[in-house]
């Protein structure tokens, strides 16, 4: 009965693929006429913008006040940490446990910077609304170098140790199926696109070779800083992934399409623009070349990393002041002052502590002390940035599926400028196919970010529709609300996080600067001057 019955609902399964051909097949010929359709649904879909608020770190731009323009009492911490992203949060976690006094300041109004999560669709029919996230949406296991990482991971009660093993909580593993692509109008399992060839197959074979190599003679390590840098790396860094490649004759279509989603799907940036040294990092800091091997696993939640983010601020509640925009750092003889301005307020306010990390990017570390160490402004001048989008899309049933692997936590159009959408739902242990949350990210280039603070979120929401309605082709009839999030991510390239970036940074790690976390965490320490 069981084999009849799979028989049966396969034969209904194909019958309506067939059925449905047709009016799939239009909706990639109709791209336009598509486009407008969505274009005239952004006027009835409810949304807008959310994330960042840029216009409070724009002020930085225009002229900042004197000194003298502090209002008030000046507050006082044993230790300032500016910025609540998760560098900063993990940092002043770690200082309060140690019994240290400390003040965590942040401009936007909640904790969590790039890792916040989100509800989406409040109202009646889902209460509070639905979780997702605004930016990160997971975390790789961590590896064995990443020791510190297991150890927060164990307090936050995500990993246990039994018998020498580190254990992970399943709730919280991602569920199957992970990956998915779409590959020729049909989805299958895993982003990496199958080989129909030998050739292919043969490339594939030949960069996990070099990968391996690289990863046995090189070495890398995640977080980067657990290894040490030697001409190897830099060499690696002098040129471009691309033309790393170019080089090793690995030119087969599939595989440079796949390697230029990792490393924009990492960094932002493609593989012309990525260093030969990031693009090998990504994967042999982590788990090599897999092809056909069983993936790796990742912890994510609805809300993304929102759920680290808000473990890490739960016991800094009474610390966190946010609202407040670091202005300018002054060190002096006896500690360091901050002109600070409370945007909640509209005032400016002076903060004086016997030390301050800043745990910001570092082209904003870069613009507040006063006499910035060239070792932190050589490290700025080496990072550049990549506009982000992240759009979640609530919808009020599940879309309708195209032939292939059902809907995965992680699923990719081959060949496409957008990275995919993720279903923020996966881990949801209801059976129900009620409303759910799909997460749609974009890497943008540097000359979009203009478009991408200017344009009307309906414009963006279009574009992302699009991307997704010929996977989808009920997608455009969904009672849906959207919610977008501008974001910035570093983006390395050559010379960019190693090289002349990679030595700027080792000289900011040494007093009175130090360095830690993926763009820079700096502490400006009492009575340790930049010379």
């Amino acid at each position: 009965m069981g084999q009849a019955a799979l028989k049966r609902r396969d034969l209904l399964t194909r019958t309506l693929a067939a059925s449905l051909l047709p009016m799939l097949s239009a909706c990639g010929r109709e791209a336009r006429p598509l486009a407008d359709r969505l274009a005239e649904r952004m006027a009835e879909l409810p949304g807008g913008w959310t994330g960042a608020n840029w216009e409070r770190g724009h002020r930085l731009r225009g002229a900042l006040p004197a000194w003298s323009a502090a209002t008030g009492t000046t507050q006082r911490a044993q230790v300032l940490v500016l910025g609540a992203g998760i560098a900063g949060l993990a940092c002043a976690r770690r200082l309060r446990l140690q019994g240290v006094d400390v003040a965590l300041l942040d401009l936007e109004d909640r904790p969590g910077g790039n890792s916040r999560g989100h509800r989406i669709g409040a109202g009646p029919t889902l209460g509070e609304g639905l979780r997702c996230p605004l930016g990160a949406h997971y975390l790789p296991t961590p590896g064995p170098e990443a020791v510190e990482v297991r150890a927060l991971l164990e307090d936050l009660g995500l990993a246990r140790q039994e018998h020498g093993k580190t254990v992970y909580e399943e709730r919280w593993l991602c569920h199957s199926p992970q990956e998915r692509l779409w590959w020729q109008d049909q989805w299958v399992d895993g982003l990496l696109p199958p080989a129909e060839s030998p050739d292919v197959q043969a490339q594939y074979r030949r960069f996990g070779e070099l990968v391996d190599q690289a990863r046995h003679e090189v070495g890398f390590a995640m977080p980067s800083t657990h290894h040490a840098w030697t001409p190897a790396h830099q060499a690696l860094d002098a040129k471009t992934f691309a033309a790393w490649l170019d080089e090793h004759q690995l030119t087969a279509a599939p595989l440079r399409w796949y390697l230029d989603y990792c490393c924009r799907d990492d960094y932002g940036a493609d593989a012309t623009q990525v260093s030969a040294w990031a693009g090998l990092h990504y994967f042999g800091s982590r788990h090599g070349f897999m092809s056909g091997e069983e993936r790796e696993a990742v912890l994510t939640w609805p809300q993304g990393n929102g759920w680290l983010s808000e473990r890490l601020a739960a016991p800094l509640a009474d610390a966190f002041h946010g609202g407040r925009m670091a202005l300018r750092v002054r060190e002096e003889r006896h500690g360091v002052q901050v002109l600070v301005w409370n945007d909640k307020d509209q005032v400016a306010e002076r903060w004086d502590a016997d030390q301050v990390v800043m745990a910001m990017p570092l082209f904003i570390a870069s613009r507040l002390p006063e006499q910035p160490p060239t070792a932190l402004t050589e490290a700025a001048q080496g990072m550049r940035y990549a506009p982000w989008l992240v759009a979640n899309l609530l919808l009020d049933a599940p879309p309708l599926e195209r032939l292939g692997v059902p809907m995965s936590w992680d699923n990719v159009a081959y060949g496409g400028e957008a990275l995919g959408y993720v279903n923020a739902n996966q881990q949801d242990l209801d059976p129900s196919r009620g409303p759910m949350v799909l997460t749609a990210y974009r890497s943008l280039r540097e000359s979009q970010r203009k478009d991408l603070l200017q344009d009307d979120w309906r414009a963006w929401s279009a574009r992302v529709l699009a991307d997704m309605a010929p996977l989808h082709p009920d997608l455009p009839e969904h009672r849906a609300h959207a919610l977008r999030t501008r974001d910035e991510h570093p983006a390395p390239g050559t010379a960019r996080i190693a090289g002349a970036g990679r030595a700027a940074r080792a000289r900011a790690r040494s007093a009175p600067l130090r360095a830690c976390g993926p763009d820079g965490v700096l502490g400006v320490r009492r009575g340790l001057h930049p010379r």
